[in-house]
């Protein structure tokens, strides 16, 4: 069987694993960014504490994903959980060091004009250093689903969602006939979706950033 006769007969799989896999990294993906932009926030001021939020998120890449997954089974069992936590974990270096470095690059004359016409802690926050800061953060998320859309398929070994379960029927199976077949899908899948995410992206960013800020 040719790859294209396989994924006409298993395209109603595959579209099911690649929304899976999808929503997966999405899902962990705002969970992810709710989080590093909110360590950026508390931290971002003091020297010492952005390079401890970037040093103890960027320890976690030092753990192999397949040894991460096989850690949290034990505490969460197998399936979803194990595949949220770990992807969430994951996604948090790449944004929180950009947080801090926009946050740091907004420019300390408008902080101070902000707070010279009575703007609070919270609305200067809000309203001129996150704004000013997300073209950095927009930049963190990117980088953080690429690497995501990969580990993902990594879940597949605690029964997880997701388009990896097709690359380890694969591999579980070389030597059959449509072994090649499932591992080059389950590869290839995972690769379109990436660049899907990364064209959202992409919009998202031309209608959330100012063309000045774009340059």
């Amino acid at each position: 069987m040719s790859f294209w006769e396989y994924v006409n007969t298993r395209h109603q799989q595959l579209l099911t694993d690649a929304w899976q896999h999808a929503s997966a990294v999405f899902q962990c993906m705002v969970v992810a960014t709710v989080i590093g932009v909110l360590i950026a926030v508390v931290t971002y001021r003091r020297e010492w504490a952005g390079s401890l939020a970037t040093t103890a998120t960027s320890t976690i890449l030092t753990v192999p994903s397949l040894a991460m997954i096989g850690l949290l089974i034990p505490v969460v069992g197998l399936g979803v959980a194990p595949t949220v936590i770990a992807l969430t974990l994951y996604g948090l270096l790449p944004v929180v060091r950009n947080a801090i470095v926009g946050l740091r690059g907004v420019d300390p004359a408008l902080v101070e004009a902000a707070e010279g016409i009575g703007m609070s802690r919270p609305a200067r926050l809000a309203r001129v250093e996150l704004p000013l800061a997300w073209p950095p953060i927009l930049t963190g998320i990117r980088v953080a689903t690429q690497m995501l859309m990969g580990i993902a398929a990594i879940a597949a070994y605690a029964s997880g969602p997701g388009l990896g379960n097709e690359i380890f029927r694969g591999i579980a199976s070389l030597g059959s006939a449509n072994a090649l077949n499932q591992v080059l899908a389950g590869t290839l899948g995972i690769v379109v979706l990436a660049l899907l995410f990364d064209a959202g992206y992409v919009l998202l960013g031309r209608l959330t950033i100012p063309r000045g800020i774009r340059g």
